[in-house]
């Protein structure tokens, strides 16, 4: 069927969240982070996978959550943006869902982050917000990040 999408779900603080499964990689548990001086506000720091230096974004920042350390029962949602593979810091991986293109409705700009908000996916246990990865970051961030990430390659850490 044509019409149906698959979606990657996952719980920040109170709200539940997707993205589109062919933009996630993988899910892994929480790790230490390697500080990243200079990239945006949103970045929480860099991990190391598979030899790949990635950047890990709080979204309890970008949804305006009160922050707390990332924690070990954490979860790191990888996925590609179009411009890079980045984590996103998550409290937990609920699972994957299909539903009809059709069923995800749209969203008006009515909370804190919500421009990284695509749309609202209806479940039988409540709603979901769509995630938007294009829009993660703007483009002042994007060269920050950029700068803060080649400094991190050329420090090796």
């Amino acid at each position: 069927m044509q019409d149906q999408a698959i979606f990657v779900v996952f719980r920040v603080g109170p709200g539940r969240y997707c993205l589109p499964l062919a933009s996630v990689m993988r899910i892994v548990h929480a790790v230490e982070l390697a500080p990243l001086p200079g990239a945006p506000g949103l970045v929480l720091g860099a991990m190391s996978m598979e030899g790949l230096i990635l950047p890990v974004f709080g979204l309890r920042r970008l949804f305006g959550l009160e922050e707390r350390p990332v924690q070990p029962s954490d979860r790191f949602v990888i996925a590609r943006t179009p411009r890079r593979t980045v984590a996103l810091a998550v409290d937990d991986a609920e699972g994957v869902v299909e539903r009809a293109q059709s069923s995800v409705a749209g969203i008006l700009d009515i909370a804190p982050g919500s421009s990284q908000i695509r749309g609202v996916l209806p479940l039988e246990d409540g709603l979901v917000l769509v995630h938007d990865l294009e829009k993660l970051l703007s483009k002042d961030d994007e060269g920050a990040l950029e700068a803060a990430m080649g400094k991190e390659a050329a420090g090796g850490a």
